[in-house]
Order: C-alpha cells, then sequence, then structure tokens
C-alpha cells in the first residue's frame, strides 16, 4: 500500500484501523568502483517491492533516496544532506504522518549515515508515545546468515545489487580495496574510519577517499558475490521484515514520558 498513490480518503480510512507507516531511506555515495552510486537506495527500494507483495495491507511511504554521507563526499556523484539536515527531514516526515495518525514507524535503512538521525529522533518519538523500530537491512542480513556479512561495497552489497540489478554492476572495475596508510605507516588502515595499534583498533574518522582509494571497503571480495545469492538475502531480509511487521502492529504503545 504505497502512500503516493493513495488519496486522501485512502489515508483516511487506513489511519481509522492502523497507525503503523513504514519509512524507508537511503543514500547516493560511492561503493567502489565497480558498483552504483544508488546501492544504499535501490536495495531498500527492491525490499519494499518484496515486503508489498508479501504484506500489501501497511502503508509504505516514499523512499528518501538521500542520506547523511559526510565522509564520502569527495568521491564523484555522491549527495550529501548531512547529518542535522537528514535528522529535520526525518522529523519533519514523521511529524506530518503523525498528525495523519501513525503511532508506529518501521525505518527499513539502506545507509549506515544515517543511522545516528534515526536513533536521535527514535529517542524524541518514543518520550511522545510513538515507536520508532529500525531494521539496517545490511546486519539484518550478516545476522541471518553470517556467511552473508559485509562491508561496504564488499561481497554483501554487491551480491544484493546484483539480486535487484545485475547490470548495476560493473565487473571491468572490479578491483582490490587498495587501502592506505594515511594517518601513518606505524598506525595501519583497518576498515573503516579506524587504525590498528598493538593488536587493536582506534577510531581515526576521516574523510574516506583519504585511505579507500578504490571505494570499497570489507573483508570480503565483491569478485565473488553472485545473483543468486543476492536474490537469497533479500528474500530472507523481506521475509523476516514482513514477519516482523505483523508482530510489531500489536504490540502496545510506549507510555508518554514527561
Amino acid at each position: 500500500m504505497r502512500l503516493e498513490r493513495m488519496s486522501w480518503v485512502h489515508v483516511e480510512e487506513y489511519f481509522k484501523e492502523n497507525d503503523l507507516v513504514v519509512i524507508s531511506t537511503g543514500s547516493i555515495e560511492s561503493h567502489g568502483k565497480h558498483i552504483a552510486l544508488g546501492t544504499d537506495t535501490v536495495i531498500p527500494v527492491r525490499l519494499l517491492e518484496m515486503i508489498e507483495e508479501k504484506h500489501p495491507k501497511y502503508m509504505i511511504a516514499p523512499i528518501i533516496p538521500y542520506g547523511a554521507t559526510d565522509d564520502l563526499t569527495a568521491y564523484p556523484g555522491t549527495i550529501n544532506l548531512g547529518t542535522e539536515l537528514m535528522y529535520n527531514v526525518i522529523k519533519k516526515v514523521t511529524e506530518s504522518l503523525y498528525e495523519h495518525g501513525a503511532r508506529r514507524f518501521l525505518v527499513l535503512n539502506g545507509h549506515g549515515g544515517n543511522v545516528h538521525p534515526w536513533d536521535r529522533l527514535s529517542l524524541e518519538w518514543h518520550r511522545k508515545g510513538v515507536w520508532v523500530a529500525s531494521i539496517n537491512w545490511w546486519v539484518l542480513a550478516g545476522e541471518l546468515n553470517k556467511d552473508w556479512a559485509g562491508g561496504h561495497g564488499d561481497f554483501e552489497e554487491t551480491a544484493a545489487v546484483m539480486g535487484v540489478d545485475p547490470t548495476l554492476v560493473y565487473k571491468e572495475y572490479l578491483d582490490g580495496q587498495n587501502l592506505v596508510n594515511d594517518v601513518a605507516e606505524s598506525l595501519p588502515t583497518e576498515g573503516f574510519d579506524h587504525v590498528m595499534f598493538k593488536g587493536a583498533k582506534v577510531r581515526f574518522f576521516r574523510d574516506t577517499k583519504a585511505y579507500a582509494t578504490n571505494g570499497w571497503v570489507g573483508k570480503k571480495d565483491p569478485a565473488n558475490a553472485t545473483e543468486e545469492i543476492g536474490r537469497q538475502m533479500l528474500e530472507a531480509v523481506a521475509d523476516y521484515t514482513a514477519a516482523f511487521l505483523d508482530e510489531y502492529a500489536t504490540i502496545a504503545l510506549p507510555p508518554v514520558l514527561n
């Protein structure tokens, strides 16, 4: 049930019997030379389609395709709202839906940079007696099957994009992540935003392109991703989310906190 396809009469009728709305957020940003900038958006878009097929009774708001991606702006094509603007956008969207009758939101999120704005807003809504539950699809996929767990633009996201549309993965550009030790040779880069020192990680939040010359970061080579694995991954995430919606719709709302 898509909000953009409903008339106001349909919306009015929906909120007489329901108070749940599914909201999705993505991003336009680099995930490596080999994969489309819209990775964090096209995956949730496909998941929403699959969830709607399984559960057409729940309202789904249009996806917000842009996100907070401050550390990836050096890669051409990245569109960054920043954390504060992202927070304000999702706040206004949820406030509008609240006015019409929404009292519980399920966030299907496609981008890690959106987590903090959503957590901040979730806390505010909780104090007002409203639930905001969040599913970060890539985290859920790794929990459903540890073999799927991955990083940024590596095996996991590449497989998922292939499961949506294989033409969005440009195999001729597949290459190593080619990380460089931009902080110091004595403090080697270790994945996203970290360096290693004496066997432990220290966080250095900085411009990603300073150390990730390709754009993907992870421990699993995207060259090993397949369309079939991507489809299995998407199906499992969609099934779980659909089942969760049924449970979520029935739980009591939180008390208003003064």
